[in-house]
């Protein structure tokens, strides 16, 4: 693909995407919020979590991962809900220490000398020399031939996918992959979620660590948001055997992290304070909507 219609494709992209935001500010003067759950695939724990924080809670948008092992289960979960917006999760990278993934094609630029995905983008602290791809010698080609593969493996399973978004910031590291992500989202209709401007990050949960104490935290975010568009991410788990094994070094309590997260996202406290604020719940396939009217 030619890098000066990829170039602009994607200022494109971002024009368009500024526009539907602006559209949806000008509309109403409301609060609206996309709860988006990542790593759907991932394990069977993820898979259960994000479907009940949809079918149970606030959960809007979940992010598909396609070389994972659990991907045919989550398959299987998403089009038994399909008014779950789905996006497509690209995966460039494999951080866990006890669970490995490899790519769906032959991309030896992008794996370690076991075949796996390295560990992380950039170094992590600590972290010895060739455990991170933007210190390979990657080829530009075999990303590109890596994502259509994950994009096309998802639409073929999945056909009510409606976005790309990027694993542990898998595309921003570099210009050349940034741009091949906006001509890939443009040639599949997909649409890359802005990083930026109204669409406004809600804050996180800080510090804290119980269900009870993010319950809270979360509700003191609602109550706090002004008129506009927000995004909140997070991961949800279950605290189970499966995922107290899923754990790499400086992230050791991964179970009840996500266990929390969950809880937090099917909480009726929550809800009710949704419901009491008049907070709109929305998703990614709203705001891709919204330009096509």
């Amino acid at each position: 693909m030619n890098s000066r219609r990829i170039l602009l494709l994607s200022i494109s992209l971002c024009v368009i995407h500024a526009g539907t935001l602006d559209s949806f500010a000008a509309q109403d003067k409301g609060v609206r919020l996309i709860v988006r759950g990542d790593d759907i695939g991932s394990c069977h724990a993820a898979n259960v979590a994000c479907i009940r924080a949809y079918k149970e809670g606030i959960m809007t948008s979940v992010e598909l991962m396609v070389p994972c092992a659990w991907f045919p289960e989550a398959v299987r979960m998403l089009n038994e809900n399909p008014g779950l917006d789905v996006g497509v999760h690209v995966v460039l990278t494999s951080e866990w220490d006890g669970v490995k993934w490899r790519p769906l094609t032959s991309a030896p630029s992008l794996t370690d000398p076991d075949g796996y995905f390295y560990p992380a983008i950039w170094r992590r602290k600590g972290a010895t020399a060739g455990t991170a791809l933007r210190e390979a010698d990657w080829k530009i080609d075999e990303i590109e031939r890596e994502v259509r593969a994950q994009i096309e493996l998802a639409k073929r399973k999945v056909p009510h996918v409606s976005h790309l978004s990027f694993h542990m910031g898998c595309s921003g590291w570099d210009p050349r992959v940034k741009e091949l992500c906006a001509g890939l989202a443009e040639e599949y209709n997909l649409y890359i979620p802005p990083s930026a401007g109204t669409l406004r990050r809600a804050g996180g949960f800080g510090n804290a660590r119980t269900t009870a104490e993010r319950t809270r935290r979360f509700i003191e975010m609602l109550e706090g948001l002004k008129p506009g568009t927000y995004l909140f991410v997070e991961h949800p788990g279950l605290d189970t055997p499966e995922m107290r094994a899923i754990r790499h070094t400086g992230y050791e309590d991964v179970a009840t992290d996500r266990q929390a997260v969950t809880q937090v996202f099917t909480s009726d406290k929550v809800k009710e304070t949704i419901k009491k604020l008049g907070v709109e719940l929305i998703s990614y396939a709203d705001l891709n909507n919204s330009q096509k009217q």
